[in-house]
């Protein structure tokens, strides 16, 4: 999606519309945010999505990041000024009286701008935000200058990478694709030392508390339970301070708000329209594949991070050119091994073998799991139960095996392909046993 600009002062800031809802609503997120990168990860689109079906939705960059353009390290905008990208977005929208939905260092923007623009403000929700970092003899719950030393020297490590995703979304430290692309994402927004004297002025020069009992407009103010960078009593604060707030503790240690998903856009939209949208949930049914390296802690450890890496490469490369011949699709990789899904169990099968030869050919040993189920379609993801059917009947797979369930193993009769019974399993969050079956080579 092509964004749109608007000029404040000597720069352009980013931004776009979406939906055609009755009400207006701009989200925006501090430091990594970029709003074209947005719709290149499913997730994001998803939440995004959601959000467009009530609203007419507006998406912006602040200058520092993304889309927009960059800010002079030293010469960053005061906090009163970051608040008129926010100005300029609107205006240049036609949005008279919006509902602003902030996150992160977005928060505190959003709450200058409900103060000293009250008349243009019909709600606020700030999500994992704070008033001020720093601890102080009034705001015992701040973090020690020494932490964000700390803080900033980490930021400048590791930023852009997968590591610096998953310490920010440790629920999501699994999940390698969401880790590669919000990594990316952070990439493009800014460069690891830009971020990093960035978050070293935004955690010593932030102290917007005095503008909290300005706010006139209705509050909702959502934070994780278990949030590392701003711990939940700086939620609690917000909340406190603001007069007729609401305040809704959420699970979990997420950072990023499209992490927390639906539970967080169900809390907006109930909040804005008194009613939570519905979830439009499309469903295929499928053949889905499991596999994982034998033994790939032991192999990596004993091969050195280099020759493991290069040969996980090369596992990767083939399993991909597998599933191109057969028509999988891969819907993920899990670190050692994949998620893909077939239009047909028999070939799905076929496929699985020729992968389990072509990795033999590597000094790799596979196991694999599959089952045949309808699943829910997020996106470029898949869920639902058949998913951890497939999951679980993986794990159960001796080295070198090719396990089934009794569902594929009925629906390729005549197909030639012969099994070995294995009998009842009990599967974990399963209910019932189900009877599996071993791919006969």
């Amino acid at each position: 999606m092509l964004s749109h600009y608007v000029a404040v002062g000597d720069a352009d800031v980013a931004y776009q519309i979406v939906g055609h809802g009755a009400l207006d609503l701009v989200y925006f997120h501090g430091l990594g945010s970029h709003v074209e990168h947005f719709w290149d990860m499913p997730l994001y689109a998803e939440f995004l999505g959601r959000l467009a079906t009530f609203s007419r939705l507006i998406l912006f960059d602040r200058r520092g990041t993304g889309g927009s353009d960059d800010v002079p390290r030293g010469e960053f905008p005061t906090w009163e000024e970051w608040a008129d990208d926010l100005r300029a977005v609107l205006d240049a929208a036609g949005s008279r009286r919006t509902a602003i939905f902030a996150a992160a260092d977005a928060g505190p923007i959003a709450i200058l701008f409900a103060a000293m623009h009250p008349e243009r403000v019909s709600a606020l929700v700030l999500f994992n935000t704070t008033a001020r970092y720093l601890i102080d003899d009034d705001y015992p719950i701040g973090i020690s200058p020494d932490i964000v030393d700390a803080l900033v020297a980490g930021a400048g490590a590791i930023w852009g990478t997968a590591e610096a995703v998953r310490a920010a979304n440790p629920d999501r430290a699994d999940d390698a694709e969401f880790l590669r692309q919000l990594a990316r994402q952070f990439r493009s927004a800014a460069t690891p030392r830009a971020a990093a004297a960035q978050y070293d002025y935004i955690w010593r020069s932030l102290d917007v508390r005095r503008a909290l009992p300005l706010i006139q407009a209705p509050t909702l103010i959502l934070h994780v339970r278990e949030n590392p960078i701003a711990p939940v009593e700086h939620g609690r604060y917000l909340a406190d301070h603001i007069a007729g707030s609401t305040f809704v503790e959420l699970p979990g240690p997420d950072l990023a708000a499209v992490s927390s998903g639906n539970a967080v856009v169900d809390e907006i939209a109930e909040f804005l329209t008194g009613e939570r949208p519905p979830v439009e949930i499309e469903r295929i049914l499928t053949t889905v594949l499991f596999t994982d390296i034998v033994g790939s802690t032991d192999k990596a450890a004993s091969l050195g991070d280099g020759r493991w890496h290069a040969l996980l490469d090369a596992h990767d490369g083939a399993v991909r050119e597998q599933l191109r011949r057969f028509r999988g699709r891969e819907i993920k990789t899990t670190g050692d091994g994949f998620v893909a899904c077939f239009d047909g169990p028999a070939r799905a099968i076929r496929c699985t073998e020729t992968i389990l030869q072509a990795v033999s050919n590597l000094g790799i040993e596979l196991r694999a799991g599959l089952h045949t189920g309808e699943c829910e379609v997020r996106g470029d993801d898949l869920a639902g139960l058949s998913v951890h059917i497939a999951a679980r009947v993986g794990a159960l797979a001796a080295p070198g095996e090719i396990l089934v369930s009794a569902t594929v193993n009925d629906l390729v009769v005549g197909s030639g392909i012969q099994f070995t019974d294995r009998g009842e399993h009990e599967l974990r969050g399963v209910p019932g046993n189900m009877k599996l079956y071993a791919v006969m080579a």
